[in-house]
């Protein structure tokens, strides 16, 4: 992708210690200006409250270039009124909001409003729903305001999103709110680097774990045989050999690189947010990061989330929760006493976090929390169903492919395959889960599968093929559903640390369902890629090589994601809800963002109730490329 910074002559700087990257360290005393306005500097405690609030219905939105400092070090950030987050915009539903939005940089730009149902004209997608903000040129949003909550906004436009252009959306409601607080606080979760985004991509595509530093190491290994012995040590690490993986790949790109921010201040600083004693704090989380997964926590406090992706929900008491990049959370707060505490959040491979402080005095700090162990992949996150009791015999029957009687497999050729015969499939050991990689790849690769319901069967079941080409290196053979599972690193935070997580299973929505029709068809989509050459696809097929979905106005679908990767994939649909399966269908939770955790499988119902050509993809900024889809509606 063609590279749109302004040359600013800026020499590479020392190299800085992975530690310091993590925490943020911001270079003392003024920095000066290169000519593309002042520099952002977060030293100031007014800085360390968050970003401006613009309330009203018409808004003035410039697009520029600004000089940075988080690390100690200038960058240049792509910013929206000069900020980094965006200011907050605060609408209030059942008005009409105008939005002029003029573009100062030296490439087209965008704005997409994340998670709002409005005209496809109006979605912000160059390519799909509009041409794009020509450099020097002025666009004016306008649409009206149809829901409330909490939602963010972003550049749709190369990597523009990763480099600053991002803000919060809080639309209050017509009605009165069900939620009682008496303070309210966004908290925007993103990931910096120094690093120009094209940079970063480059490198993953020649060395796809660059940014790994964990690894294992001959000291792991020993480690391993004195705890399991030698054969069982051998099984295993012949297991991940073969598979040419690694049960340490969990992020792409690490705080080797990244520096964690909260409100755009680093985890050095900290944002603040004051309250009294008594008061019910409302905080609406925001992942707006480009390719981190965060777990949240506040040490002493319990949270009561209230809302997800900006729909209100039926209230959950928990103590963690695991937010994707693009997701939201509302949670509520109550300090029964004057003391601080630290809002924190570790990013899913455990490189690094950033944190805020909730006070009721700004002299007072909390203490921050170590960070948990860096988790490790397993059988479950390769989509094997693994027997406990059996060990690694319990694997033996997991080739198997589900049933797949009666599903149409539309222009794919794949053709009928309930006479097949699956004895082949069997699985020994890990000989089943050869890559397609190199000298592996005249093997056979086992189709992920899964036997549908009753019910399910009924209904008529699309998918292209999964092809065994260079797109796809491994397959999840049993993928299990993913709704009760709080995600790699916190399965047993209840057990060990007295920490209960969210998951999507405790998530119902607050109002019935409005729509309760059985779904007419259901369409499979598998979630594909190859590591070692950093390339990334929906069943196989790139973006520029797939056809659009096709729904029809009114019809009620059923999308199941099986995730055919070792890594998680917030995906997300534009233009429509996404109305997550989570057991009761009266109560179905509405979200636009979905975590499909590694070699697992969710579903959720779709009401195409939106005219239009939509985005639906992988949030993940250098998936997207390859993980993306066109929706169209007609």
């Amino acid at each position: 992708m063609k590279d749109n910074f302004p040359d600013l002559n800026l020499v590479n700087p020392p190299a800085m210690s992975r530690r310091r990257f993590v925490t943020g360290v911001a270079a003392s005393g003024a920095l000066l200006g290169l000519g593309l306005g002042s520099t952002v500097s977060l030293a100031s405690p007014q800085n360390r409250m968050g970003p401006d609030t613009l309330r009203g219905r018409v808004f003035d939105l410039s697009i520029d270039y600004k000089t940075v400092n988080f690390t100690g070090s200038k960058s240049v950030a792509t910013t929206v009124n000069g900020l980094v987050p965006g200011p907050v915009l605060r609408w209030r539903e059942g008005e009409s909001v105008t939005l002029r939005v003029t573009n100062n940089l030296t490439e087209d730009s965008s704005i997409h409003w994340h998670g709002l149902i409005l005209p496809t004209n109006m979605d912000g997608v160059p390519g799909l729903s509009f041409t794009g903000i020509k450099p020097g040129e002025t666009f004016e949003y306008q649409f009206d305001v149809n829901q409330s909550g909490t939602y963010w906004y972003h550049s749709h436009s190369g990597y523009q999103e990763p480099t600053g252009m991002y803000g919060a959306l809080v639309i209050d409601p017509k009605e009165p709110d069900p939620v009682s607080y008496d303070r309210d606080y966004v908290v925007m979760l993103s990931d910096w680097s120094d690093e120009k985004p094209q940079d970063i991509y480059a490198k993953l595509k020649k060395r796809s774990d660059y940014y790994n530093f964990r690894e294992r190491t001959a000291g792991d290994l020993w480690s391993d045989i004195k705890g399991k012995g030698i054969a069982q040590t051998w099984s295993d690490r012949s297991m991940w050999n073969r598979s040419r993986m690694s049960e340490r790949d969990i992020s792409d790109v690490t705080g080797y690189t990244y520096t964690y921010l909260m409100n755009g201040v680093t985890p050095s600083d900290g944002w603040v947010g004051l309250f009294k004693r008594g008061e019910k704090v409302r905080l609406r989380f925001i992942n707006g990061s480009s390719m981190t997964l965060f777990d949240v926590r506040i040490p002493g406090l319990k949270m009561t989330v209230v809302a997800s992706d900006g729909q209100n929900i039926q209230p959950v008491s928990v103590d963690e929760f695991r937010i994707g990049v693009a997701e939201t959370y509302d949670v509520v707060v109550e300090p029964n006493d004057d003391s601080a505490y630290t809002v924190f959040a570790q990013s899913i491979d455990r490189s690094g976090y950033t944190r805020g402080t909730l006070t009721p005095d700004l002299s007072l700090n909390a203490s921050v929390p170590a960070m948990d162990p860096a988790p490790t992949l397993g059988h479950r996150d390769m989509g094997m169903n693994m027997d406990m009791s059996g060990g690694m015999q319990g694997m033996a029957g997991m080739g198997v492919m589900g049933s797949m009687e009666g599903m149409d497999h539309g222009k794919s050729g794949a053709g009928k395959m309930s006479g097949m015969n699956h004895s082949q499939h069997q699985m020994g050991g890990m000989k089943a889960m050869k890559s397609a990689r190199g000298s592996d790849r005249e093997e056979p690769l086992i189709k992920a599968g899964f036997a549908n319901n009753t019910e399910s069967n009924k209904r008529e079941v699309t998918h292209d093929k999964a092809e065994d080409g260079p797109h796809v290196d491994m397959q999840a053979m049993n993928p299990q559903s993913g709704l009760s599972d709080p995600g790699l690193g916190l399965r047993n935070h209840q057990e060990l640390h007295g920490r209960r997580v969210l998951t999507y299973a405790d998530i119902k929505s607050l109002h019935p369902s409005r729509d309760l029709r059985e779904p007419s068809r259901e369409i499979e989509l598998h979630l594909t890629g190859n590591m070692s050459r950093y390339m990334w696809s929906l069943n196989g097929v790139k973006f520029s090589d797939a056809e659009p979905l096709q729904l029809k106005f009114g019809e009620r679908v059923r999308i199941t994601l099986v995730n055919d990767t070792m890594m998680s994939h917030p995906m997300h649909l534009h233009g429509m809800w996404s109305e997550l399966e989570t057991g009761d269908p009266n109560y179905l939770p509405r979200k636009h963002t979905v975590i499909v955790q590694p070699g697992s499988k969710i579903s959720y119902l779709v009401t195409a109730d939106a005219v239009g050509r939509w985005a639906y993809h992988c949030h993940l900024v250098y998936h997207m490329p390859g993980m993306f889809r066109e929706v169209r509606v007609s």
